[in-house]
């Protein structure tokens, strides 16, 4: 019953910055994390940044760390993905991410991902 809506992606010359939005809805269900990955083509899905909703504490892969920046707003269920100098190699689709658990479990919940390009 979780719904992922993501927005915020786009175009931008190196050294750009954009940030990505995804809203999480949904019943009887308690977020624990939420976070981005992405995959670019020829690729594996690779973690990009997460963020445990309780403490907020946070986790970059390499790649990105100093550039990338995950925030949340717990009341709405929304994660947000702040990318400052962007580069070339940053290019990818971007896929939301949520887990958490109801009566039922455990789940992670995808979204259907949005394109970020970056152009030299």
């Amino acid at each position: 019953q979780v719904q992922l809506v993501e927005s915020g992606g786009g175009l931008v010359k190196d050294g750009g910055s954009l940030r990505l939005s995804c809203a999480a809805s949904g019943s009887a269900f308690t977020i624990t994390a939420m976070g981005w990955y992405r995959q670019a083509p020829g690729k594996q899905r690779e973690l990009v940044a997460t963020i445990i909703t309780s403490g907020g504490s946070t986790n970059y892969a390499d790649s990105v760390k100093g550039r990338f920046t995950i925030s949340r707003d717990n009341a709405k269920n929304t994660v947000y993905l702040q990318m400052n100098s962007l580069k070339p190699e940053d290019t990818a689709v971007y896929y939301c991410n949520a887990g958490g658990y109801s009566t039922r479990g455990y789940y992670a919940y995808w979204g259907q991902g949005t394109q970020v390009t970056v152009s030299s």
